[in-house]
């Protein structure tokens, strides 16, 4: 049994007299497993308990420990770092821990121990001596406020604000005497000195030799007055963990894609600091990344805890095993958790598992593997789902007891991040979660496929046909052709089909531009691609997972513990729900904004074929009234001698003629366009003024806030004592409370927000593919347009030709008349050759005018069917 002295040190000053006269109040030496010495009331024990295992014989004593500490304190001693910690104690030493403010029912003791601790508390004094005992106990009250101060020569703490604990140390938070700057202060308990003296020197060694911004600083290591004990200072990182981020119900299902992007950075920096200089960590997990939030309100993440690590290169190896179950090399485990006895030995790529595990956490909210009942309880399938993997899979879960493994090759859909990151990301978790050390990746490989991505700009893209977002990875020096393929590989738009938008405007992408000389795109604010394929994508829209499965089941029984972790599950389920909630009305104003573009950009082209058209029909007008005079002329000829001219002047006539009636047929079309086109307006005008009455997000926000408060009150009732009788009843109603609201999310998200989607998704499929057939009849008009100026300018060749053949058939005749006798006629010769020739003249003028309007208008045409180019390009 701990040796038990008597209460006279100064801490208890104030009450040293009654401390001394009552030996029921006596102050406990230290022991590893306590966090501070602490007040107890003790009395003979019978006999000892009869637990779920053997207590020593000499245990003779049971003894109730009254901490004062607060009751949050308490509990997170006894229950957050191992759940069945409590019970192991009692098993090994006989110690029971308890409170007045923390019941045995909180402990999570089997029921055969709290059978017998109650049974022998029965048996113990009577009442008024366990009143007496507790009552001198808490007459220490002020003393022991006194003893939870510590100091050291610079740094001030108190034992009341306590950060984290493991086996060996305590992390609290302090300030320094001078300035009063916060930092964290690391003291080791008696257990650490247990350790060889190379490896409690190890951490401090560490620290002092690693300087990163992504590694915990140490700032000083120092020793309390009293007890000595060893101090490191550090750097305080107000924001908790990476651990208590992902406990945070907004990110039950992991992380948003631009901090997850910085845990990489941060994460990859830090690591790659510890290679420089040969350390190998050995226990990296997300409770050992810190966070602090800088000046520009950016996160940045820090590795910390390095108790464990130690020098070692590339191809040196160790055999000590460190490190915690869940995040574990299979070798490791194997031999730390299954006990197995084994002489493997290990290199520094253990720490690249553990990294991956850390990264498939911090993207999905939970573990990548996960057996039945869990990691803790099922040991054996936890290892066999480690090692026997397959090649390229990132996850094994088993969801039936006995049952098999489903494994899986690719992030789960209720994944925050991108396809895009996602394509990049996969890879690396599949060669780094490899149990075999000469298959798993070495740190150089990791480093530059990690670096890859960070040096990766993203462009964003929306794919109007498919109401599909994607976030194209490119590098800054990749050029067009390389981000067309990007694309394709997300969209299955073949590179010379997409046709992109920018702020309204038709964006042209020079084949040779560089990435870093794109428009600047974001989420909101994307390039839209529009395909111009003869038969365009199918909608695919929004792939989500239906948040009702994610919901999960209330019992009506009163149980802090399983409310607590139900109202968590619930309140992460509805962030989920409104997540989904926000990117399908994303989804939708990007839809209605391409549509409008598209449609701005067709009424363009609408006026570009008429006004192409008017062009072609004024040179048509100037041909036609050339066709009268030409035929006029060969009329006036007197013999039979012009006929085949006229037949040939004839054929002009009726080629223009269905020109002219083809021309009418164009404008009507486009007419009828521009009217669908205008309704369509219309409608998207009478959608935006709906979507902007839906208040659907509103309503799932502002329930999604009364269920944080629900879960706020759950989380104290879970760190309170029992709860009384109108403490319960207020827990009961807030459950029902809790249920009710998170059916009403799920009701207004599936009847509002999903079902209103997807009849936008329909009506967009509709007005799409009305778009895409008015786009390919536009530039058909507009190439049988262009057909009709050829034709307008053959004709005119032909007519041209026509006067030609005029003029040599004038003149021979006009000498063959001088030659003839004179003849008296009405209309003297010299009056007939004169107006001829005045004809001639005029339709030689109106023919140059016929050319250069043909010219002008072939220009027009040109200049009009070329494409528009590109915003700031």
């Amino acid at each position: 049994m701990p040796h038990v002295e008597d209460t006279k040190n100064s801490g208890d000053s104030t009450n040293g007299t009654e401390g001394t006269k009552h030996s029921a109040a006596q102050t406990l030496s230290p022991h590893p497993w306590l966090p501070a010495p602490c007040s107890v009331a003790c009395w003979p024990c019978p006999a000892p308990l009869a637990l779920s295992s053997s207590v020593p014989a000499a245990c003779r004593r049971l003894q109730l420990w009254e901490f004062f500490f607060s009751s949050r304190k308490l509990k997170h001693f006894l229950l957050q770092p191992q759940p069945m910690l409590a019970e192991r104690v009692l098993q090994s030493r006989g110690f029971l821990f308890c409170s007045g403010e923390v019941p045995l029912s909180t402990l999570q003791l089997s029921p055969p121990v709290l059978s017998c601790i109650r049974h022998r508390c029965a048996a113990g004094p009577d009442r008024s001596q366990r009143a007496a005992g507790f009552g001198r106990a808490q007459s220490s009250v002020a003393a022991s406020h006194v003893q939870a101060m510590q100091s050291t020569p610079n740094y001030l703490w108190s034992t009341d604000d306590l950060l984290g604990q493991g086996a060996t140390a305590c992390v609290y938070k302090a300030r320094s005497k001078k300035s009063g700057e916060l930092v964290a202060v690391k003291v080791f308990n008696k257990a650490s000195y247990l350790r060889p003296q190379e490896v409690q020197m190890r951490e401090f060694e560490m620290l002092r030799k690693l300087n990163h911004t992504n590694i915990v600083k140490l700032f000083a290591v120092e020793e309390t007055g009293s007890s000595k004990q060893k101090v490191l200072v550090m750097e305080y990182c107000s924001s908790g963990s990476l651990l208590s981020v992902l406990e945070d119900p907004a990110n039950a299902f992991g992380l948003a894609e631009p901090e997850f992007l910085v845990v990489l950075q941060c994460v990859v920096a830090g690591m790659n600091h510890l290679r420089e200089n040969g350390v190998v960590h050995r226990d990296i997990k997300p409770g050992n990344i810190m966070r602090l939030v800088g000046e520009d309100g950016q996160s940045i993440y820090k590795l910390t805890d390095f108790g464990a690590a130690r020098e070692l290169e590339d191809d040196e190896k160790f055999v000590s095993v460190y490190g915690t179950e869940e995040y574990l090399h299979p070798n490791m485990y194997e031999r730390a958790v299954l006990r197995k006895p084994q002489q493997k030995a290990f290199g520094v790529t253990v720490d690249l598992w553990s990294i991956g595990v850390t990264f498939y956490h911090a993207a999905t909210g939970q573990l990548p593997f996960m057996p039945f009942g869990g990691p803790r309880r099922n040991k054996e399938t936890m290892y066999k789902i480690t090692t026997e993997k397959p090649p390229g899979a990132i996850a094994g879960v088993q969801r039936q007891e006995n049952g098999s493994i489903e494994w899986s090759y690719e992030l789960p859909l209720t994944c925050q991040l991108s396809v895009g990151l996602k394509d990049q990301l996969v890879p690396i978790l599949a060669n780094i979660l490899e149990a075999d050390q000469e298959k798993c990746w070495g740190f150089d490989q990791f480093f530059a496929e990690t670096n890859d991505i960070l040096h990766r700009i993203v462009v964003d893209v929306f794919s109007l046909q498919q109401a599909s977002s994607h976030r194209i990875y490119i590098h800054s020096y990749n050029t067009t052709s390389k981000f067309l393929d990007a694309v394709f590989k997300q969209t299955d738009i073949v590179p010379h089909h997409q046709e992109y938008f920018y702020e309204g405007h038709p964006y042209e992408l020079d084949p040779n531009l560089q990435a870093l000389n794109f428009c600047r795109t974001a989420r909101h604010n994307p390039l839209t691609l529009l395909s111009c394929a003869e038969h365009p994508e199918n909608v695919v829209g929004v792939r989500y997972r239906d948040p009702a499965l994610d919901f999960p089941k209330f019992v009506p029984k009163v149980d802090v513990v399983a409310d607590c972790s139900a109202a968590k599950s619930a309140v992460g389920a509805v962030h989920q729900a409104l997540r989904i909630a926000q990117e399908l009305r994303r989804c939708q104003e990007l839809t209605v904004r391409g549509l409008h573009w598209v449609i701005g950009n067709l009424r363009s082209e609408c006026s570009r074929v008429l006004e192409q058209r008017r062009g072609v029909h004024a040179v048509l007008s100037g041909l036609q009234l050339m066709e009268g005079k030409t035929r006029g002329l060969y009329e006036a000829i007197p013999g039979g001698s012009a006929l085949p001219a006229l037949r040939d002047v004839a054929a002009v006539k009726m080629r223009l003629q269905r020109v002219a009636e083809e021309l009418s047929q164009c404008s009507h079309s486009i007419f009828d366009f521009q009217g669908v086109l205008d309704g369509m307006v219309s409608e998207l005008v009478q959608h935006g003024q709906q979507a902007h009455k839906d208040k659907s997000i509103q309503q799932i926000e502002c329930c999604l806030e009364k269920m944080q408060l629900i879960y706020k009150q759950f989380r104290k009732a879970r760190m309170c004592p029992a709860l009384g009788f109108n403490e319960e009843q207020i827990h009961k109603l807030d459950k029902v409370n809790l249920g009710h609201l998170a059916r009403k999310v799920l009701l207004i998200f599936q009847e509002e927000c999903a079902q209103q989607y997807q009849e936008a998704l329909a009506l967009h499929g509709s007005r799409m593919r009305k778009v895409c057939e008015i786009k390919k009849h536009l530039k058909r008009l507009s190439n049988r347009i262009s057909t009709y100026s050829v034709e307008a300018s053959e004709c005119q060749d032909c007519l041209q030709l026509a006067l030609d053949k005029f003029l040599q058939t004038v003149v021979p005749e006009k000498r063959s008349l001088a030659l003839v006798p004179a003849v008296p006629s009405p209309v003297p010769l010299s009056q007939m050759c004169q107006e001829m020739a005045l004809q001639m003249q005029e339709l030689l003028e109106e023919m140059k005018s016929v050319s250069c309007g043909l010219q002008f208008n072939n220009s027009i045409i040109e200049r009009l069917s070329g494409a528009a180019p590109a915003p700031g390009v």
